[in-house]
């Protein structure tokens, strides 16, 4: 693609298919005369969506691992057998028929109910489409060990996309749907490059696995809680009525307990410059990938946050949709108690089936989607043709500081995890701070555990865009973060921007922090802050020494407001819950030592 926002694979192995015999009364509906498909309706067990028949099928991954992939398949009740139809595929570890995370108290057998909203909300079997979900090796009904992404789930991925794809009763079109890891697995599709995937729809993934666990050689809280869970998720047991297929494959674990073993010290490594992560990098990976995407982030994410989303979109070259914005971990259609959108925007399956159908039917919309829709951070939505669109950069040279890299808490520290947190991606959220300003103000200066850098006052009304990156030169090791404020004139600051590193001996350390969309008022400042980690959402280990840095440089992106095109949406709800837990006041303003202005683009 031109920048972003313009516009056969290997036939699998043989299925083993497996058509269940769910026990019922005697009043069970009688089976499926000839011209309907073999299987499992909503009649016979309550567990099946209306409107669609489950079978169960078995086929292996596409290494020589041996491991066997499992699948439930959901096809519209009233198509013949063999009609042909597209396929949304769904692949990862939350589809064991127990439970998604845990067990769910199930009576009865039946394909998971993970993603009911997504195909009672678009209709999908009516619409005329397939709906499969296959569980990742060591999950649910398939063998083989936890790979957290690496080579052997990517195996399955492709094991997944190609077997949807030879069905006799597949167009060999298939799109994939997912959030969190099963979102993670959308963009392990793209990248494989295989000519049957034709749309991925991505909510909430993780842009590079190593960042979920470590940032830059730091630890994070959920280092060991996430490897924890999903062995946790992997050794859920089957319910009763399972297959003996099912039941078997399940037990996978008890025989081969190497793979929950493995799990907890494979990916303990820091160094993302390892084999192990390298593998799993799938920002680097998607250069020149090209399946029409579908993303969705939040920029103020507490879980999977917006972590190399722009290399991994700067290197695919694809049709990209998106909505992104200040929202956290949540679903597109999600809404709270009092019925609010929790992305703030309308339309979110009727935008995903407008996407799909264009890409796996061929058929036009005749609605006209933005193809990305943003909300800034003050939760006005706007279009644009691609993300992100700066209009100028800044490379704001730092003035030199010193700081005690001893772990103080600093003025946003957060209360340390609970012991018994869930750390599966799904639930997985930081630590956060109180939301309250009644704690001591943040001395505009600093103090011996960080220093800050400032702004002069934002002549104009500015957006700070893409990803910040930080540059300096340390004279000791030890560790440092890295966080950005919006300050305004009467000292009410709001952190919007944060990273870490560890300096693992003196010199040069540069690093990116989260990618941001967040809008400066004229007269506003930013402030740097350069300190210790004094923060609950990393596990660091302090090194005492006091920090010298010098030559340290913020290369920022700047959009102009003015030129925004507005596009419907509503503030995101979890904006303002961000704001009153990162909200803080300075008890004075820092002298500006480099400008905050927008500069024309040459």
């Amino acid at each position: 693609m031109t920048p972003r926002g313009r516009a056969t694979a290997a036939a699998g192995a043989l299925m083993v298919a497996a058509t269940l015999a769910v026990s019922g009364p005697a009043t069970a509906a009688p089976r499926h005369p000839a011209s309907n498909p073999p299987g499992v309706t909503h009649e016979e067990n309550p567990r099946v969506p209306e409107g669609a028949v489950w079978t169960e099928a078995y086929f292996p991954s596409a290494d020589d691992s041996g491991a066997e992939l499992h699948a439930d398949v959901l096809r519209p009740a009233n198509l013949p057998p063999h009609a042909r139809t597209p396929v949304i595929l769904a692949v990862g570890p939350y589809f064991a028929h127990a439970g998604q995370t845990g067990p769910e108290g199930w009576s009865q057998t039946g394909p998971s109910s993970r993603f009911a909203d997504f195909t009672s909300g678009t209709d999908l079997f009516r619409r005329g489409y397939t709906y499969v979900m296959v569980d990742l090796r060591g999950f649910g009904g398939s063998t083989g060990c936890l790979d957290w992404v690496g080579p052997g789930e990517q195996a399955d991925v492709r094991a997944a996309i190609q077997w949807t794809a030879t069905r006799p009763w597949s167009t060999g079109r298939v799109g994939m749907y997912g959030k969190s890891y099963d979102a993670v697995t959308g963009l392990v599709g793209n990248n494989l490059r295989l000519r049957a995937l034709k749309a991925v729809v991505a909510q909430e993934p993780v842009w590079n696995m190593y960042n979920y666990l470590f940032s830059n050689g730091v630890p994070r809280p959920n280092v060991t809680g996430t490897p924890n869970a999903y062995n946790g998720i992997a050794t859920m047991d089957p319910l009763s009525d399972d297959t003996d297929h099912y039941q078997a494959n399940a037990a996978y674990e008890e025989s081969h307990p190497e793979c929950l073993a493995d799990n907890l010290t494979n990916n303990n490594n820091p160094d993302l410059d390892s084999p192990y992560w390298r593998a799993r990098n799938l920002a680097a990976r998607a250069k020149g990938t090209n399946t029409p995407l579908f993303v969705t982030q939040g920029f103020i994410e507490n879980n999977t946050k917006p972590e190399d989303i722009e290399e991994y979109l700067d290197n695919h070259r694809g049709i990209e949709r998106g909505w992104l914005g200040q929202w956290e971990h949540v679903r597109g259609n999600d809404t709270n108690e009092q019925g609010q959108l929790l992305q703030g925007r309308a339309g979110f399956f009727e935008e995903v089936m407008r996407f799909y159908d264009r890409y796996l039917k061929g058929a036009r919309p005749a609605v006209h989607d933005p193809a990305f829709a943003i909300e800034d951070s003050t939760g006005v939505w706007r279009a644009q043709s691609s993300w992100p669109r700066p209009t100028s950069y800044l490379p704001a040279k730092l003035p030199d500081g010193q700081y005690v890299d001893d772990g103080v808490a600093s003025t946003l520290a957060a209360p340390a995890a609970l012991a018994d947190r869930k750390w599966d991606m799904e639930h997985a959220t930081d630590p956060a701070p109180p939301a309250t300003r009644s704690l001591a103000p943040l001395a505009a200066a600093g103090d011996a555990h960080s220093y800050l850098r400032w702004s002069t006052p934002a002549s104009s009304r500015l957006r700070i865009t893409a990803t910040p990156r930080v540059t300096l030169h340390a004279d000791a090791p030890g560790n440092v973060m890295v966080r950005l404020w919006d300050v305004a004139p009467d000292g009410t600051a709001v952190m919007f921007d944060e990273n870490v590193a560890l300096i693992e001996r003196a010199g040069r350390v540069a690093f990116d922090l989260k990618s941001t969309d967040w809008t400066f008022e004229a007269g506003h400042q930013l402030a740097v802050q350069i300190g210790t980690i004094g923060s609950g959402s990393w596990r660091d280990t302090p090194s005492g020494n006091t920090i010298t840095v010098t030559r340290a440089r913020l290369d920022l992106a700047l959009q102009n407001p003015r030129f925004d095109a507005p596009t419907q949406g509503d503030r995101s709800p979890f904006l303002d819950t961000y704001l009153r837990q990162y909200t803080r006041t300075l008890d004075d303003l820092g002298e500006g030592t480099f400008p905050l202005t927008l500069r024309s683009r040459h």
